[in-house]
């Protein structure tokens, strides 16, 4: 049985935990190490983690089966009405199980309480996730080439559900 719960500061070593457990292995055959390490220190140190929470908005959840975690997302909105996952990360043993559909399901629950229009998100144009976020409802939107520094690039498509009342 799943659960998820909101994530406070206090969960930022079980996040980066996972993270770590997830990451690598997902992005292992479509970015360099380097570019990988990069990225990880980037967006995942504990200090970046407490400013996407605390100053940026995002809000973590972190799913559980059984009382264990097996993965954690985050979001925010954006702009009026339009939310962006920014990220999800089920452990590779959950994957098939049903866990991304049941967080991604949470979320637009949860942002629909709030008046959202639409959910969105980016993921690497060789990432197979692309399919899963399809089988979901959501469509390609734009692709874009982000600089995120040191010489790399974030290659994505922009995908993006539109969300009606009592979805």
């Amino acid at each position: 049985m799943f659960e998820i719960k909101k994530a406070t500061v206090q969960e930022i070593p079980l996040i980066r935990e996972l993270t770590f457990r997830v990451w690598p292995q997902t992005y292992a055959s479509i970015l360099t190490q380097e570019q990988i390490d990069y990225m990880l220190d980037m967006m995942y140190s504990e200090a970046s983690l407490q400013k996407q929470m605390t100053m940026e908005g995002s809000e973590f959840i972190i799913v559980y089966e059984d009382g264990h975690p097996v993965g954690f997302a985050s979001y925010a909105e954006v702009e009026p009405k339009r939310w962006k996952l920014h990220k999800i990360y089920i452990l590779q043993n959950q994957q098939g199980k049903g866990t991304g559909k049941f967080v991604i399901d949470h979320i637009i629950e949860e942002i629909t309480k709030k008046n959202a229009s639409s959910l969105f998100l980016q993921v690497n144009q060789h990432n197979k996730a692309k399919g899963f976020y399809e089988k979901l409802g959501f469509t390609e939107v734009d692709f874009i080439n982000l600089d995120i520094g040191n010489g790399f690039f974030m290659n994505d498509y922009i995908m993006e559900k539109t969300l009606t009342a009592g979805v």
